[in-house]
């Protein structure tokens, strides 16, 4: 577990520093102004009351509005935490670039190309239209749609070991396992009649790798695991370091992987304000509707946010804007010349 931090701090050398070598160069970014702004973006934001937390899921209405907790980790160890950054919840859809990235270390990247898609959908995430469209592809894996299919194709004999494939790869992520939210589990599982639906069209046009129900609950169980933002953050800047967690020194998959899912991130990561994320702050980034946010500077860094209330669309409200500030405050969009 990484130590909470009132300023910026290293994290441990050994393993990180080898692989942070082999990351890339040196961060172009001066750590004090790295702090500066994350001080920054806390303060103006923890303080914003706007948006509501995920009322469709019984137990993510229930989650407490006013939590925030602000992340930065470098690939070279810099380590800055603000708020409630030790507070687990539901990691929801940011799950499912991380599920991607494991379909890609088994089968390579084109499985995506061939059965799931890569196009934005320009339609709600939880949406059945484009299931049924006579196009072969009509999703991306970061959809409902396409991330139920991504989980049906993940290789396993069984849907026991298709979960522990999953599960054991978000452990890899993050240098640790991470439980699964029985509470929050059970509420998914118990109101997700529009994913059943789903599920079901996907199976009737013959889009899944699996059993239906066997893949949803497994889709359920990975979006209910539970994560911190520090956890969270080690995910983000494992894809960051081009694949090698920062922590444990492991490689986790390979760096063409990390391209393919940072550009899917960019183009579709933000439900249907992705536009306008890529526009104002240039970086590939998954939200999820527990309210957390993993932003990915390539070679250099992961920001995390995490704050229940969400924007009509399914975004952390103080996260969006959190990491918006620090993008703009240090000019870290990759669109920038």
């Amino acid at each position: 577990m990484i130590p909470n931090s009132g300023g910026a701090r290293r994290l441990g050398a050994g393993l990180l520093l080898a692989s942070c070598l082999a990351a890339g160069p040196a961060l172009a970014i001066d750590e004090a102004a790295l702090e500066a702004a994350v001080d920054e973006a806390y303060v103006l934001f923890r303080d914003v009351k706007e948006g509501e937390t995920a009322q469709y899921i019984p137990a993510l209405a229930a989650a407490e509005p006013d939590d925030f907790g602000l992340v930065v980790l470098t690939v070279d160890g810099t380590f800055i935490a603000r708020g409630d950054t030790k507070q687990a919840f539901a990691i929801m859809s940011v799950a499912k670039p991380f599920t991607l990235a494991f379909l890609m270390r088994q089968q390579g990247p084109d499985v995506v190309l061939e059965k799931i898609g890569v196009e934005p959908t320009g339609l709600p995430f939880d949406t059945l239209v484009g299931i049924d469209r006579r196009d072969r592809h009509p999703l991306n894996p970061l959809v409902n749609a396409g991330a139920i299919i991504t989980v049906s194709l993940i290789a396993a004999t069984t849907p026991e070991a298709r979960w522990e494939r999953i599960h054991g790869v978000f452990g890899e992520f993050a240098g640790e396992p991470l439980p699964l939210m029985d509470d929050v589990y059970q509420s998914v599982s118990s109101s997700n009649y529009r994913n059943r639906a789903v599920a079901n069209l996907l199976q009737n046009n013959q889009l899944l790798g699996a059993d239906p129900m066997e893949t949803l609950d497994a889709y359920n169980r990975q979006s209910c695991l539970a994560v911190t933002a520090e956890q969270l953050a080690v995910m983000g800047a494992t894809l960051a370091s081009g694949g090698t967690n920062p922590v444990t020194g492991k490689r986790v998959v390979d760096k063409g992987t990390v391209e393919s899912v940072l550009s899917i991130m960019i183009m579709s990561g933000f439900y249907n304000e992705s536009g306008h994320w890529a526009f104002h702050a240039g970086l590939p980034a998954k939200s999820g509707v527990g309210g957390g946010i993993v932003a990915v500077v390539p070679g250099e860094m992961a920001i995390v946010a995490f704050s229940p209330r969400l924007s009509e669309a399914g975004n952390s409200v103080r996260g969006t804007g959190a990491i918006r500030h620090i993008s703009d405050a240090l000019e870290l969009s990759v669109f920038r010349p």
